[in-house]
């Protein structure tokens, strides 16, 4: 950034005034209240306690070693999983009336299927590890089917 000439500060317009709007009384300091959030519970609690409710102490339990591989589970809704059947499936079901994709959702990123959203009426056979009531109902109400994997 480039340096304004003196001519141009803002200062310039507060010379011959003692404090250059500073304030007689409580003179301009380097960090008067402490830097950054100093004081959180002791002179700055007023404001602590009003604007950032919650900001001291702890909740929950603590959880010791936490390895998250046991809690991945992404999901997918139902009107989705036509969208992960590929180009040449697709080709050949609407070609022939009987046959259904076999979807397995697993290699396509996914663990478990929930119910949101509406299907085509064809049937659909979903793999994949979970599945929620509502889903497996409006799949195999299609004339789907779902198979569990591990």
């Amino acid at each position: 950034m480039a340096q304004l000439p003196t001519r141009l500060h803002h200062n310039r317009k507060k010379r011959g005034h003692v404090s250059a709007g500073h304030g007689r009384i409580c003179k301009h300091r380097k960090h008067p209240g402490g830097r950054g959030l100093a004081g959180g519970q002791h002179h700055h609690r007023i404001h602590m306690d009003k604007y950032h409710p919650g900001y001291f102490g702890k909740v929950g339990m603590r959880y010791f070693h936490k390895t998250n591989n046991q809690f991945w589970r992404p999901v997918i809704n139902v009107d989705k999983i036509w969208s992960l059947v590929d180009a040449e499936s697709r080709a050949k079901i609407t070609e022939n009336k009987e046959l259904a994709p076999v979807v397995d959702v697993l290699k396509s990123g996914y663990a478990k299927v929930l119910g949101n959203g509406r299907l085509p009426s064809r049937p659909i056979i979903v793999k994949t590890r979970f599945v929620s009531n509502l889903a497996e109902k409006k799949i195999k109400a299609k004339g789907g089917a779902v198979v569990l994997s591990a």
